[in-house]
């Protein structure tokens, strides 16, 4: 017997029958003898309306009140939910974030979970009932209900996992594992059986939409053992997994100590819209680059890559980096207004870059991972434009024309194609 959490996303929960479907997979667990609690998000497409109905309602509207409404689509869908599992004969009863409860910051709209109280969905699970939690919610000090962003519906069910001592958390959506690469791009990429907590973050952060940064940080935090499977495979169908052997299917995200062989490179990921911004002749002295970034964070710009080169007599420097797309004439303007403090010669730039990026804990032992990367993107005629490194990750940004080219011929030269079976 395990304990687990499964979540399921807004197109897992999109209408009735898609609810009964994800019930079925919750179904199956209790029948193998598991102690089961779920956490669900809004319908697809709800939070949307919601949110749209606020700003209708007043473009300066009071937070605590944006979110009341916003809360309420994981309400219907909770409802709905402990509503189909006893119509199955599985005793469930569906928990606001707060009648847990969920305790968070007062941070309304971006809230941060604090705490999370077990007990009463302890007793629950012991007793054999599948208490049914609205994911992306919680309460504030003061009481009032409170929304974690978006995507806060996998935070709250790594917590819940974490606070309830679950062997692993299950995260349903709509595709059936990590994959080496997108499998739109690259039709022989791989479903991976295992990848790491830091492998997966470092995905997530470059572009890879499976999982949301903070509830892999959370896992990783709390050794939650996360599953991402999908909710349309039958779940009455046996429990295949991705090397063909009896199990659960998805993919594992674990601890890298559970992973027995490490693949020098895990996966293959792709960022498009990266805007390059260059100032040149930059006076180098103490505080430059604090002056730079510093007025970029003042204006909530995001900055990716950062790569500075010091000129020769070392009393200039050169810093080039990157912002979205969407993000280049601000970004720009700001930099503009800020002149006086920076002291630079010019100033360039250019929009629609895309960063390719090679993820696998297998680099940190392995010497020449980043020199085979630029010689397999050389031999394909593609320019590096920037390139930044970390233990386990090498990125580069080049033209958005070459990204698929890229990103298949590094899947190809690593090995990570699918076999023919």
């Amino acid at each position: 017997m395990a304990r687990i959490v499964v979540k399921f996303g807004g197109t897992s929960v999109a209408t009735v029958e898609r609810i009964r479907q994800a019930a079925a997979h919750v179904k199956r667990e209790v029948e193998a003898g598991n102690e089961v609690a779920v956490v669900v998000s809004a319908m697809a497409g709800k939070t949307n309306e919601l949110v749209a109905w606020v700003n209708e309602a007043s473009p300066f509207h009071d937070a605590r009140e944006y979110d009341a409404v916003v809360a309420s689509g994981e309400q219907v869908t909770a409802g709905l939910m402990a509503i189909v599992l006893s119509q199955m004969g599985i005793e469930s009863r569906s928990f606001a974030g707060w009648q847990v409860p969920i305790h968070t910051d007062d941070a309304h709209g971006a809230a941060r979970i604090t705490g999370i109280d077990p007990t009463e969905l302890d007793k629950r699970m012991k007793a054999g009932w599948v208490p049914v939690i609205t994911g992306f919610q919680g309460i504030a000090p003061n009481g009032r209900i409170t929304t974690l962003g978006r995507g806060g519906s996998d935070t709250s069910a790594v917590a819940v996992a974490a606070a309830v001592g679950a062997d692993r958390c299950d995260i349903y959506t709509d595709v059936d594992g990590v994959y080496t690469t997108d499998p739109r791009i690259v039709p022989r990429a791989r479903r991976l059986s295992k990848i790491s907590f830091e492998e997966m973050l470092e995905m997530a952060s470059l572009g890879a939409k499976v999982l949301m940064i903070r509830s892999v940080e959370m896992a990783m935090a709390h050794k939650v053992r996360l599953v991402v499977r999908s909710t349309f495979d039958d779940p009455s169908a046996p429990q295949i997994a991705p090397d063909g052997t009896p199990g659960i299917p998805g993919t594992l995200v674990c601890d890298e100590d559970e992973i027995m062989e490490k693949q020098i490179v895990s996966g293959i990921t792709l960022a498009r819209g990266e805007a390059k911004i260059t100032l040149r002749g930059v006076k180098d002295k103490p505080g430059v680059a604090a002056s730079v970034f510093g007025a970029l964070a003042d204006q909530n710009i995001v900055v990716d890559m950062i790569v500075q080169n010091i000129s020769e007599d070392g009393g200039t420097t050169d810093i080039t980096f990157t912002v979205p797309d969407a993000e280049y004439d601000k970004a720009i303007k700001t930099v503009e207004g800020a002149r006086d403090h920076i002291s630079f010669a010019r100033l360039s730039g250019s929009k629609g870059g895309a960063k390719i990026s090679v993820v696998g804990v297998g680099m940190r032992s392995h010497a020449g991972v980043a020199s085979s990367m630029f010689k397999a993107l050389a031999d394909k005629g593609i320019n590096i434009q920037l390139i930044t490194t970390s233990e386990i990750k090498t990125s580069v940004l080049i033209d958005d024309e070459y990204a698929e080219l890229a990103v298949r011929a590094l899947h190809t030269y690593y090995g990570l194609d699918k076999k023919d079976s």
